[in-house]
């Protein structure tokens, strides 16, 4: 039998069993899951779907674009790891890419532009690299840079996450459907309620 995503095998809102009254339509078909995997061997297979149009399907994936919102920047960087899946632990132990999962994403790209734009440390007792230091400015680079330093703040979840070279991400595509893995840096009330999450299931491992 076919994977079919019609609704005519499901009982009414009564309760009441639908008539059967035609088979499986090809416009209902469904396909097997991807079950794309963090691998650094990116595979990505074409799916030629209905109508002549094209479908990504990401077998292995390591890498994406994810946006630091709150900083309006975005960066092509490195996945490291799947932290947290809402929906299942199995993709969780397996590290599959799935749209919502949270993920550790490489924070160099962020950190050295964060570096470059606000020329401090993206945390305390950080140091800037020694080009960007040594480097001869303008009075009107440094005015700049000085009135840009006034809203540097970070949440100081993040800036423990900067410390340690990885940050906390969401996945908004789907690998399955686009072949990619794109997404977003958490932060804010977002990070503080997958921080316990994590937290808890630390300690609960640890018991």
């Amino acid at each position: 039998m076919g994977i079919t995503r019609d609704s005519r095998h499901k009982r009414a809102a009564s309760g009441a069993r639908r008539a059967h009254y035609r088979k499986k339509r090809k416009f209902e078909l469904g396909r097997q899951p991807a079950m794309t995997k963090l691998d650094s061997s990116k595979r990505i297979h074409e799916v030629r779907t209905r109508g002549g149009n094209t479908k990504y399907r990401a077998i292995r994936l390591d890498t994406g674009n994810f946006a630091w919102g709150s900083e309006h920047v975005t960066r092509k960087t490195r996945l490291i790891q799947v932290r947290y899946n809402a929906s299942n632990n199995e993709l969780l132990r397996t590290q599959t890419l799935v749209k919502s999962c949270v993920v550790d994403v490489d924070a160099t790209p962020f950190r050295q532009w964060y570096e470059a734009h606000y020329a401090q440390p993206a945390f305390r007792g950080g140091k800037l690299a020694e080009e960007s230091a040594d480097k001869k400015q303008s009075n009107h680079v440094k005015r700049i840079l000085d009135e840009r330093k006034k809203d540097a703040k970070i949440d100081p979840i993040l800036e423990q996450q900067f410390k340690a070279g990885r940050l906390l991400a969401i996945i908004t595509s789907r690998p399955g459907q686009s072949g990619r893995a794109d997404g977003y840096i958490l932060e804010g009330k977002e990070l503080d309620f997958y921080h316990r999450k994590l937290q808890a299931r630390k300690t609960k491992h640890a018991a």
